[in-house]
C-alpha cells in the first residue's frame, strides 16, 4: 500500500492482528516482516513503513529530519483511521520512533525500542561496543568472531561483513541470519544521511521536559553491538521510561524471544500511560 505524502509516496505493509503498532524500516518491509515473527503478530497489528528513501518509498534521503520522519509516520497511521499507535524502533533507528513519540504524544500511546543506543554518536556506540565485547564475551564467542572474520576476504562490503558479526548479534553464537536480511533494500545515501547527518548528534538527554511518552527499552543480556550497559546512569533520568533486558536474546531480543517479548511489552503497556 502507498500513501503520498510531500515530496514522497510512502509504501507500507500490515501484518498481525491486535495492537496497533508502526514499524519504521530502512532495508524494505520484507526484513522486518520476517524479524517478528508469530506470537508477536497474534498480538500486535504491524505496520511496516518505508522511511521516504527507503525500501520501495520514494522521496529524496536528505530531506529527513524529525520532523519529517514523524510527521510521515503519523500520516500513515491517519490513512489508516488509526486514532493512537505504539511504534517499535529497532537498533539506532528507534531513535525515529522516540522521537516520533515527542513529537506527537496525542496519537502515539507507546514508544518501543530494541537494542537502541542512547545516543547517534556511532563512536561512543563502537567503543562501548568493543569494551562490553572484551569484558563480558565468552572464549568461545571472542574464538567464533575471530574464525569468522578470518574468513571473510579482503574486499567483502560492511553489508555483507554484517553477518561475520553473529557472536555479537545474537544469543546463538553460530545463528545464519542471512537468510533474515535477504532481499535487503540498501540506500546508500540514505544510510549516509541517517548515521553521518541526522542521528549523529541525536541523544536521548536533549528536550527531556517534551519527552512525555511511555518508552519501553529492550535490550538482549548478549548484545554486543549495543550494550545495555549504555543504559547506566540514563534510564533514572527518563520520566516514563523502563528498561527490559532478555536473557537469552542478542541485538534483536523480538525476534529471539517473541513469546516472552510480546507478554512483557503487552502487561507493560496495560499499565502505563503519557505523563
Amino acid at each position: 500500500m502507498v500513501v503520498s505524502v510531500s515530496g514522497a509516496d510512502l509504501f507500507y505493509t500490515i501484518r498481525g492482528s491486535g495492537v496497533p503498532c508502526i514499524v519504521p524500516c530502512i532495508l524494505g518491509t520484507s526484513v522486518f516482516e520476517r524479524l517478528t515473527p508469530s506470537p508477536l503478530t497474534d498480538h500486535f497489528q504491524f505496520v511496516y513503513v518505508d522511511v521516504r528513501g527507503a525500501g520501495q518509498s520514494t522521496g529524496d534521503p536528505a530531506d529527513l529530519t524529525f520532523d519529517v520522519l514523524a510527521n510521515d509516520l503519523d500520516v500513515v497511521r491517519a490513512n489508516l483511521g488509526l486514532p493512537r499507535v505504539a511504534v517499535l524502533g529497532y537498533s539506532i533507528v528507534g531513535a525515529a520512533a522516540i522521537e516520533y513519540g515527542r513529537r506527537h504524544p496525542q496519537t502515539v500511546s507507546h514508544v518501543i525500542t530494541a537494542g537502541t543506543p542512547p545516543t547517534g554518536d556511532l563512536q561512543a556506540v563502537a567503543a562501548a561496543s568493543t569494551a562490553f565485547f572484551s569484558a563480558d564475551g565468552s572464549p568461545e564467542r571472542k574464538a567464533i568472531l575471530a574464525e569468522n572474520m578470518a574468513k571473510l576476504p579482503p574486499d567483502t562490503p560492511p553489508t555483507m561483513a554484517v553477518f561475520a558479526q553473529t557472536p555479537m548479534r545474537f544469543f546463538d553464537a553460530r545463528f545464519d541470519a542471512a537468510s533474515l536480511f535477504a532481499g535487503s533494500m540498501f540506500n546508500p545515501r540514505l544510510f549516509e544521511h541517517l548515521f553521518g547527518t541526522l542521528m549523529a548528534r541525536w541523544t536521548i538527554l536533549d528536550g527531556l521536559e517534551s519527552l512525555r511518552v511511555p518508552i519501553m527499552l529492550t535490550h538482549g543480556r548478549y548484545d554486543y553491538v549495543v550494550p545495555f550497559t549504555m543504559w547506566d546512569g540514563i534510564v533514572n533520568q527518563l520520566s516514563n521510561a523502563r528498561l527490559q533486558v532478555f536473557d537469552r536474546s542478542g541485538h534483536q531480543p523480538f525476534f529471539e524471544e517473541p513469546a516472552l517479548f510480546a507478554e512483557v511489552v503487552l502487561r507493560w503497556m496495560e499499565t502505563t500511560r503519557s505523563v
